[in-house]
């Protein structure tokens, strides 16, 4: 059985010594010696990254530029940073075209020039973009990003929306007056980052881009950032909302037709019987998170899921395989 992994990581040294400078210095100065070797791990697109897939049995990485990409920096500097990182992984993909798969970083603070970089990858092999939720407070609804939608869904190609740290009024009301590793914690990957790209996808279902862009689909990570958990109440409620406020079709539509989940880092048992109680096998793919997961541990968790066979397949590469023609 093949395993594809969605939502792999990795960096360059223009980004690192840009937009990524900040995430780095917070993770050495924070996490010691573990955080000196998941930088290495994000530098590595080469030998070192394959022999660590063979040795967990994985076959193929979809890649993409670490969070926090390119979305806050300033348009030229994004621009400039997206076309390095883009040029550095084609390259990558070119040296190792069975094991690597790219996402391209966009610079959405300039709708048009992203939507060209997003052509000009795709028609260098790239199977779709990255973007890492908001930019500056403002999300996808919003018609300025209008280019950028339009041309994913006239290449055929998805969006990974990866979360993202919430802007900073939402930091100072929500996560604010506590120890800073605590506000770290509840504000990023222990809370915030997810509930943050929930309120993104919900944003763009009631902001009516899927409705506008019905072909356009998206990925998310984390079993669904918890909104396979909120379907029934969502779909519940969304059908009670007046018609000038109410989406052209009911909300777990969407969830169901135009999202697909991924399950890196979240390797819980009870959270996937969720997941594919509400979404189905066909919408969940495989993932490791790396290198912050472990790719034996994800391995072994899809191999012990109490499901069929064919499902495991699905998962494991077949639903990849569909969504990415690779």
């Amino acid at each position: 059985m093949r395993f594809i992994a969605l939502e792999e990581h990795f960096t360059t040294p223009v980004f690192l010594d840009g937009p990524g400078r900040a995430f780095v210095e917070g993770m050495l100065k924070s996490g010691g010696p573990a955080a000196a070797k998941i930088v290495a791990q994000l530098a590595d697109i080469g030998g070192g990254r394959i022999a660590e897939m063979d040795e967990a049995g994985l076959d193929m990485q979809v890649l993409s530029l670490n969070s926090p990409g390119v979305e806050q920096s300033d348009p030229d500097e994004a621009i400039a940073v997206a076309r390095d990182a883009n040029d550095v992984l084609a390259a990558a993909v070119r040296q190792h075209p069975t094991r690597f798969v790219a996402l391209a970083a966009l610079p959405v603070g300039a709708p048009a020039a992203a939507a060209d970089e997003l052509e000009r990858c795709v028609r260098n092999g790239f199977k779709g973009a990255n973007i890492n939720g908001h930019s500056r407070g403002r999300y996808l609804d919003d018609a300025f990003y209008a280019p950028i939608l339009e041309r994913a869904e006239a290449l055929n190609v998805p969006i990974y929306l990866h979360p993202t740290m919430p802007p900073k009024a939402v930091m100072e009301a929500s996560y604010g007056g506590f120890h800073p590793a605590a506000t770290f914690l509840i504000a990023g990957a222990g809370w915030g980052w997810h509930i943050e790209t929930a309120t993104h996808i919900m944003r763009m279902m009631l902001g009516g881009v899927f409705d506008r862009f019905p072909k356009l689909q998206v990925v998310i990570g984390h079993m669904g950032e918890a909104l396979p958990f909120m379907m029934p109440r969502m779909e519940e409620l969304g059908a009670r909302l007046p018609s000038a406020a109410k989406p052209q079709r009911p909300l777990g539509d969407y969830l169901r037709r135009n999202l697909h989940y991924t399950f890196g880092g979240f390797n819980y048992a009870a959270t996937f019987q969720n997941l594919i109680a509400n979404v189905g096998p066909e919408r969940i793919m495989f993932s490791v998170d790396y290198p912050y997961g472990s790719m034996k541990e994800a391995r072994a968790f899809l191999e012990k899921l109490p499901i069929s066979e064919l499902d495991r397949a699905r998962i494991a590469h077949g639903n990849a395989e569909r969504l990415l023609g690779v």
